[in-house]
């Protein structure tokens, strides 16, 4: 659809002089989620993937699990007064003998940009709905000088940030360092569920032996979008919050924080880091 851009006038000041000229915006605007024909939920992100961030989204609240238990995934038509689609809906339809649980009772129903899920502040939700155990992944031996190279690989993968400046990106990585599929967004979470969505639909699900990585700061949303979708690890250029820690330690999540350049620290999961020598 063409909508992840759009241009706008800025009055540009270099060293004193001012100049107009066009400049490149990442677009936002709100998406509404149903289920099943139900208002569910709404968040703001950047047009694109827009059937993948639903999918991903529902992974995330343990309601799907498998390509199998989703039918099918529409635009709604007519969504202002005039009829006019813009494409700013969709909706979920689960297969017949998927269960629906009530969601809608454990988590605020708006949602931004910025803060993901903010009304669901509870590890038990996540311990009782996780379908693959993070604890149960194959250990594996992962250098931190590989780790201390997705930080640029994800940046060097990122498109529209080159032309906007203004996107959030989330990046798969195999063991070995190789980045498996990548996804930009106004929000950290998106991205994440984009990538998600993107599996459960290929039926890659659980992402097990994988590398997530993304940009600014480990949140709680992210560390829940990681154990639902069975990813053993998580690393942030940024800081993790106590609760995303906390998750992680519960859950086995491997959770790296404040990754640039070969500084890193690790706040849970050491096991598949091949850690040198530890000073007290």
């Amino acid at each position: 659809m063409g909508r992840v851009t759009e241009r706008r006038r800025v009055l540009r000041i270099r060293d004193g002089v001012a100049s107009a000229r066009p400049d490149t915006l990442v677009a936002e605007e709100p998406m509404e989620i149903r289920l099943n024909g139900k208002p569910l939920a709404i968040t703001m992100r950047t047009p694109g993937d827009d059937f993948a961030l639903a999918t991903g989204f529902l992974v995330s609240e343990g309601v799907l699990s498998r390509a199998d238990e989703l039918r099918n995934i529409v635009y709604c038509a007519g969504a202002t007064a005039d009829g006019t689609n813009t494409y700013n809906v969709v909706d979920v339809q689960l297969a017949p003998d998927t269960a629906v649980p009530d969601i809608t009772l454990e988590r605020n129903v708006y949602t931004t940009s910025s803060c993901g899920l903010c009304g669901k502040a509870s590890l038990d939700a996540v311990r009782t709905t996780a379908r693959w155990p993070i604890a149960d992944d194959p250990p594996v031996a992962l250098e931190p000088s590989l780790l201390s190279q997705l930080p640029d690989r994800l940046r060097a993968a990122q498109r529209v940030f080159d032309r906007t400046g203004g996107l959030h990106a989330a990046g798969l990585f195999s063991p070995e360092g190789e980045l498996l599929d990548l996804r930009e967004d106004v929000g950290r979470h998106n991205a994440v569920d984009k990538l998600v969505g993107r599996a459960l639909q290929s039926g890659e699900l659980p992402l097990s032996r994988t590398i997530l990585m993304v940009s600014g700061r480990a949140s709680f949303e992210l560390a829940q979008k990681a154990v639902m979708a069975g990813i053993p690890v998580l690393a942030a250029v940024s800081a993790p919050s106590s609760l995303a820690v906390d998750l992680a330690a519960e859950s086995g999540l491997t959770l790296v924080g404040f990754l640039r350049g070969s500084s890193m620290n690790v706040y849970s999961g050491e096991q598949r880091i091949a850690l040198p020598a530890v000073t007290a």
